[in-house]
């Protein structure tokens, strides 16, 4: 009994850990998707990845038979609740994350999604009781150096990366600790955006606003595609998360900062100033630290929590 519990940990940690790849590797990749809608306001395209996700979400529960765990969740109080506050925190995530790319800030982005493995070790200590060694805290503690150096140097932008780092560390820990299936949840998430989000749309092409950006077909065809852009990652990230230790996922996330960092500089020519250098240097350090960290751990002999 004990050998098919401790197998069927190391599976859901496999799956996890493919999953997790998958979400973070689009994630990296997505600035240049968002940079071709630069002609289109960024509250119209998270309102369109908003309406346009709720029609896949919708096909992707007749295909997988997911309608009873959306009506199971619905009955919850609590996962209701905490799917109000999830949605609410993708909402400003997703808004800021598009005005970042497209006002030129994809590099403020990169950092705000550097700092959020940060921040899910300091979650997963003091909300989910996760131990942290010593090297994983001093790991912590430079990273909290260069962002200081940065508040200091660079003071302008670091709201988008502070802001970045806080709703989606708080939206993974939500999630995590929902009693919801990643599909169902999303779901209801999107549904409890939808009517915001096509009002506001409506609202805005009334007043003449260009939510359909240049209206050339490939624009419109790129912002009918922003829901499966949208929905796919988090797909992935929910059903990661719901696998793994909270604080494992901070090591894949290093992936998507990483591939947004390559893109601002050597792509879209943005500037990497001196504080910029700094707060990078110290947080790609805490970075090395805590994978060595959490790599010496993971040989250690573990049984991985199988989620319920």
């Amino acid at each position: 009994m004990e050998q098919k519990v401790v197998e069927r940990a190391g599976a859901e940690a496999r799956t996890g850990l493919a999953l997790g790849i998958a979400a973070y590797a689009s994630w990296g990749l997505l600035p240049i998707y968002f940079k071709l809608l630069a002609s289109v306001p960024s509250v119209a395209i998270v309102a369109h990845r908003v309406c346009w996700s709720i029609l896949f979400m919708g096909v992707l529960l007749l295909v997988l038979g997911g309608a009873g765990q959306v009506r199971a969740a619905l009955k919850q109080r609590r996962t209701v609740r905490l799917l109000l506050l999830t949605s609410v925190l993708i909402a400003i995530n997703w808004l800021l994350y598009v005005y970042a790319i497209n006002s030129g800030h994809i590099l403020a982005g990169s950092l705000g999604y550097y700092l959020n493995p940060l921040a899910n070790i300091l979650l997963g200590y003091f909300v989910l009781k996760e131990p942290l060694s010593r090297v994983q805290w001093v790991a912590v503690g430079i990273a909290a150096v260069g962002v200081a150096v940065l508040a200091v140097g660079a003071l302008s932008h670091l709201w988008i990366s502070l802001v970045l780092c806080v709703s989606f560390a708080s939206y993974g820990l939500l999630r995590k600790i929902a009693e919801v299936e990643a599909t169902a949840g999303l779901a209801i998430e999107t549904a409890l955006l939808f009517p915001f989000a096509l009002t506001w749309l409506w609202w805005s092409a009334s007043s003449g606003a260009a939510v359909w950006g240049d209206g050339s077909g490939r624009v419109t065809a790129l912002l009918v595609g922003t829901g499966i852009a949208s929905t796919l990652p988090l797909l992935f990230f929910t059903a990661a998360a719901r696998r793994l230790r909270y604080s494992t996922l901070g090591i894949l996330q290093f992936i998507a900062p990483t591939l947004q960092f390559l893109l601002a500089v050597l792509v879209y020519g943005e500037p990497f100033t001196l504080p910029h250098a700094v707060a990078f240097g110290a947080i790609w350090t805490a970075a090395v630290l805590y994978l060595i960290s959490s790599l010496r751990s993971a040989r250690a002999p573990h049984c991985e929590t199988v989620p319920e």
